[in-house]
């Protein structure tokens, strides 16, 4: 019968393709033992051999390591189970992969320095939870011990920067400028200011609407602005002013002389371009609608507002 054939470590070898180098490591410890021994010692293995050392070589291939495959073959895991920790450990490797991929694909694009370059890398190697918590961290320190509109500030901690498994070039260069934004001490004080200011009016008596809702209202606003702004369109002009009375009616505000002012007031000194580019590197990040407002439009807005009053 074929199962009381023995081979010699050197047939099994020719049938299994492995070497007897291999064949006689998988031996000695114990994974593939010998079914016999001739009178000289020699080792003899059965057909199950060959079954066995097959086993082991497809569970290598799969990136098990030795105690694994002996604790497998010993009945101590289910494959289902080795399958499962070599399958996250896999995707591992590969995110690391696309990770290393976009870095030298946004270094050969944007020709950066070898300082540079170390940020870069080590950066896009961050987790979603380390990015997570930078941004949370950011909110924290901003907006800590004043008296915001409630829920503001959890809209904005739920905007969170989802850097796909596999980046552009792009979204990873978005990304590495939003880390160094948000770690910038200016830039925090920039906006802690802000928040200090919308504390200040609510402490006192001031009714502020803070919310998505509101931010929605506040970009489509400045899109239409920078749109009229690049055709040439003047400030005094029919459109403008037409923009102006919406914009009074949006922010829920009596349409007066003295509104109008406080409202110019706001675009002009209220308005920081690094808030705005906060966004717009979010948005580049998670495939949002952009919604970039530069000082250009936000000046043209405040000089539709005062124009109105003249």
């Amino acid at each position: 019968m074929d199962d009381t054939v023995l081979y010699t470590i050197g047939e099994l070898a020719r049938r299994t393709g492995l070497s007897v180098k291999t064949i006689r490591f998988y031996s000695d410890s114990g994974v593939v033992p010998p079914t016999d021994r001739t009178a000289a010692g020699y080792r003899r293995y059965d057909v199950t051999a060959i079954s066995r050392l097959e086993l082991v070589r497809t569970l290598r291939e799969l990136g098990a390591g030795l105690n694994e495959v002996q604790r497998f073959l010993a009945s101590e895991t289910t494959l289902s189970n080795l399958a499962k920790a070599h399958l996250e450990l896999l995707e591992e490797q590969m995110r690391v992969l696309q990770t290393r991929r976009a870095v030298l694909r946004a270094v050969v694009k944007l020709d950066r320095s070898t300082e540079e370059v170390r940020l870069m890398h080590k950066l896009a190697q961050m987790s979603d939870e380390e990015r997570n918590r930078l941004i949370d961290e950011f909110w924290d320190e901003v907006s800590a011990d004043l008296n915001i509109t409630p829920g503001f500030t959890d809209w904005l901690r739920q905007a969170k920067p989802n850097l796909p498994a596999d980046p552009t070039a792009e979204q990873l260069e978005a990304w590495i400028e939003l880390a160094k934004l948000v770690r910038e001490p200016d830039f925090r004080r920039a906006v802690r200011a802000l928040y200090q200011e919308h504390s200040d009016r609510r402490d006192a008596g001031e009714t502020l609407v803070a919310d998505q809702e509101e931010a929605q209202k506040w970009w489509a606003v400045t899109d239409e602005a920078r749109v009229l702004v690049e055709s040439g369109t003047s400030p005094e002009g029919a459109e403008a002013q037409a923009l102006a009375k919406r914009m009074m009616a949006l922010w829920g505000r009596a349409d007066t002389a003295a509104s109008r002012r406080e409202l110019a007031a706001d675009y002009e000194n209220r308005t920081d371009e690094r808030m705005s580019r906060y966004w717009e590197l979010l948005a580049t990040i998670n495939n949002w609608p952009k919604h970039p407002v530069t000082a250009a439009t936000t000046r043209w807005l405040a000089a539709a507002l005062r124009a109105s009053n003249e």
